[in-house]
């Protein structure tokens, strides 16, 4: 017994003193000198549209003191008509009492702002504080958001098998869709059979999550941009995080048409979706075409572009990092692509698929090819990306299918003498794009397509994507390299 009173007597100063630290952090710190730290001064919201919100942002709350912490109040702004929300500790809503931080502790507090439309077409800032009172004393961190009012399209009708769409033109109908307001849609938006959608220069459509647009058969797609004012089409997600994030709406989906009534695409830029293009004979082989100029096709999780059995007449066409293929152009269909820059350095994933899919069949219920006719032509274009093989060919007989590489840049692993499909073509020379991280694909000073193209294609459309004159020494894809000036 005298032993373990002895260790008793040896540790009650330590015992004291762990009561009287426990006893410490129990006691709520009444100094009206405290303030409460932050780690930030400004919460921000990067661009979003009216009444759709935001991504959540985090603000962390600090307890300096080495006693407890009561915050009497946190609270939006001075109203509760703000556009901001709050959720803290898992509840949410504009204001809360009496918050208790530990000793050295931190609060976590999730910011979201929904924006009423004001029926402006530039975009316009919304301010508020989020209020902290603190032992009498008062601490603000601001809050700020920019809004843009849009034109929402929110699907309306369903038919089994189909996506859910709104008819954005009727059947024997023409609608301009024109800049100023963005076009935000939800579902699909659909041009009706015999209708026709005309997207006017410098317009920007965004998508939300597996959205997209539509043209059924015999429905007419015309956009109209230009090299100063290109049509955008790209995600609903406007904050910078999410600038280079793919995958985030669906695709435009053309169906067949009526000859003479082409879709057309002319300076445009379709991003982070998960399929660019889709061009399909869907009720009958089409009698019209795809005609897509000064084009930019990036950063889908699909594919860039994918076909079947259809006609796509391209050029000055860029299709970069898509995580299946750039191209599929399969069951058959015609095809031709000039001064094109074709790369795939795809880095989300594993990309098992070569760059460039080619076929000419499709299988019926019993897994049996039915052949099609195929034509494809590429002139001083670049096929190029991150994998060994980034052209495969998938053909079967009974067919008419032929296929020409014309003066292009190609990664392959085939001994090309042996293939009559590909004709003064250069072999797994590295392009020496500019940054092709960033989407850059521009030739960089010493790349080996600089004035390797081929006149004739190059007389046929004589400047670049960027407007640069190609003659009278072409390079091989969409841009031309432009030396550096001091």
């Amino acid at each position: 017994m005298k032993k373990y009173s002895y260790l008793l007597f040896l540790m009650l100063p330590v015992m004291m003193l762990l009561f009287e630290a426990c006893r410490k952090q129990d006691l709520i710190n009444n100094d009206s000198n405290l303030k409460l730290t932050f780690s930030t001064d400004s919460v921000v919201f990067d661009t979003v549209f009216t009444s759709i919100g935001t991504s959540t942002r985090r603000l962390m709350i600090y307890n300096p003191s080495d006693k407890r912490l009561n915050i009497s109040s946190i609270v939006v702004g001075e109203t509760s008509q703000s556009v901001f929300r709050l959720n803290v500790d898992g509840v949410a809503g504009v204001s809360f009492g009496n918050i208790e931080i530990p000793a050295k502790d931190s609060l976590f507090v999730f910011v979201r702002a929904t924006i009423d439309p004001l029926n402006m077409n530039n975009p316009f800032v919304v301010e508020d504080d989020l209020v902290f009172l603190i032992n009498g004393n008062i601490q603000r961190v601001k809050l700020i958001a920019w809004g843009q009012d849009a034109n929402y399209i929110i699907a309306d009708q369903f038919i089994k098998g189909y996506p859910k769409f709104k008819i954005v033109a009727d059947s024997l109908q023409t609608v301009h869709w024109t800049a100023g307001k963005p076009y935000v849609i939800y579902g699909f938006a659909l041009i009706d059979s015999y209708g026709e959608l005309i997207i006017e220069e410098g317009t920007q459509i965004h998508f939300h999550d597996k959205s997209g647009l539509w043209a059924f058969s015999d429905g007419v797609l015309k956009v109209r941009g230009t090299k100063e004012n290109p049509v955008i089409f790209q995600g609903d997600r406007l904050e910078q995080e999410y600038r280079d994030v793919p995958g985030q709406w669906d695709r435009i989906w053309l169906m067949d048409g009526r000859q003479g009534f082409n879709h057309e695409i002319d300076y445009a830029i379709i991003r982070n979706g998960f399929i660019g293009i889709q061009a399909e004979s869907f009720i009958r082989a089409t009698a019209n075409n795809l005609k897509i100029s000064n084009t930019i096709i990036e950063n889908h999780t699909g594919i860039g572009i994918y076909s079947r059995l259809f006609a796509i007449d391209a050029n000055n066409l860029v299709v970069a990092n898509c995580g299946s293929y750039g191209m599929a152009l399969t069951t058959g269909g015609d095809y031709r692509f000039i001064h094109s820059t074709i790369a795939n350095y795809w880095s989300l994933s594993t990309r098992n698929n070569a760059n460039v899919y080619v076929s000419n069949y499709v299988l019926d219920s019993l897994s049996v090819p039915i052949p099609y006719p195929f034509n494809l032509v590429m002139g001083n274009t670049i096929i190029y990306g991150s994998n060994d093989e980034e052209i495969e060919t998938d053909f079967v007989g009974s067919a008419d299918s032929t296929y020409l590489f014309d003066n292009c840049l190609v990664k392959t692993g085939r001994k090309l003498s042996l293939f009559p499909g590909f004709v003064n073509c250069m072999k797994n020379q590295d392009p020496l794009f500019k940054d092709y991280n960033t989407f850059d694909f521009h030739p960089d000073t010493l790349s080996p397509v600089i004035g390797k193209g081929k006149i004739d294609f190059a007389e046929s459309f004589p400047v670049d994507l960027d407007g640069i004159s190609r003659t009278p020494f072409p390079d091989i894809g969409a841009y031309q390299f432009v030396p550096r000036t001091k």
